[in-house]
């Protein structure tokens, strides 16, 4: 019986090293994992690719573990292991939040954050808040591990810095001092695809990202800039328009997300003020 997947060619790596020397030897090849973004793509017809590299039971690519100040997340961790984790609802506890309202339970238990980081999608719930944390993007090749900042990792829409023969194999969350904030605005309160998300962490020069508003997850550094300084809320929104480019599209318009952009600023900067926690 022909299926969706009767045409694609599935490689099996036995490791890490293997999995390289396969996209190496014969690339391109897409990875995949919990397949929550990939099948979506294949029933819908939009993903012309028909080579894949299955990921998903190198258990090497999972765990959460402190070493030193830093928080690492191997990239096929899920995000029920992230939500259950104590070591990132103690570091991290705005990616918990993040992770409480991506999808339903079961998306949760087979979506992992470095596929979501790899799909790259500007309303990705994750992704914010790994900007606003200041996340380190681990890559590996059979040569060399490199490792990239959030903040420049993505080159425009769904690109990355990604090479051909790379993987992501961990993220890395550097010590977070301040308060965090995390919220997403939706169609309903789960299960829907963000129509603005915020990820801040309130501190003595503030670090604040939006997903939605732009073809990438971005940073706002004139309007942590301007709130640093001590300005009014109203001139921080103000900056704040001149930083973020939303569309229209079919969850909402260009108007809408300004609108709430500048109104989840003003929730950040009121939440996290100094005596409301």
């Amino acid at each position: 019986m022909r299926t969706a997947i009767s045409p694609l060619h599935f490689r099996q790596p036995r490791s890490l090293r293997d999995a390289l020397r396969l996209l190496r030897a014969e690339g391109p090849l897409v990875p995949l994992a919990g397949c929550t973004d990939v099948y979506v793509g294949l029933n819908f017809g939009s993903l012309a690719d028909t080579c894949f590299l299955n990921l998903w039971h190198l258990d090497e690519l999972r765990g959460i573990e402190r070493r030193g100040g830093v928080l690492r997340i191997g990239a096929l961790t899920t995000y029920t292991d992230i939500i259950a984790s104590p070591l990132v609802g103690r570091h991290l506890p705005m990616l918990v939040s993040a992770a409480r309202e991506i999808g339903a339970i079961q998306i949760q238990n087979r979506g992992t954050i470095g596929g979501n980081i790899r799909n790259g999608s500007p309303a990705g719930d994750a992704l914010p808040v790994l900007a606003a944390a200041e996340a380190l993007v681990e890559l590996r090749s059979l040569d060399e591990i490199r490792k990239v900042t959030f903040t420049s990792f993505y080159t425009g829409y769904r690109k990355t810095v990604m090479r051909p023969d790379e993987l992501i194999t961990a993220i890395e969350i550097p010590r977070v001092e301040g308060v965090q904030f995390f919220r997403k605005v939706g169609t309903r309160a789960a299960q829907s695809i963000s129509k603005v998300v915020i990820a801040g962490i309130r501190a003595a020069h503030p670090c604040i990202s939006f997903g939605s508003v732009a073809p990438t997850v971005i940073r706002v550094p004139r309007t942590e800039a301007v709130l640093a300084s001590g300005a009014s809320i109203g001139e921080a929104q103000r900056i704040l328009q001149t930083e973020i480019a939303p569309i229209d599209d079919l969850r909402s318009t260009s108007a809408y997300r300004r609108l709430v952009a500048a109104n989840l600023l003003a929730d950040f900067w009121e939440t996290t003020k100094p005596g409301t926690r």
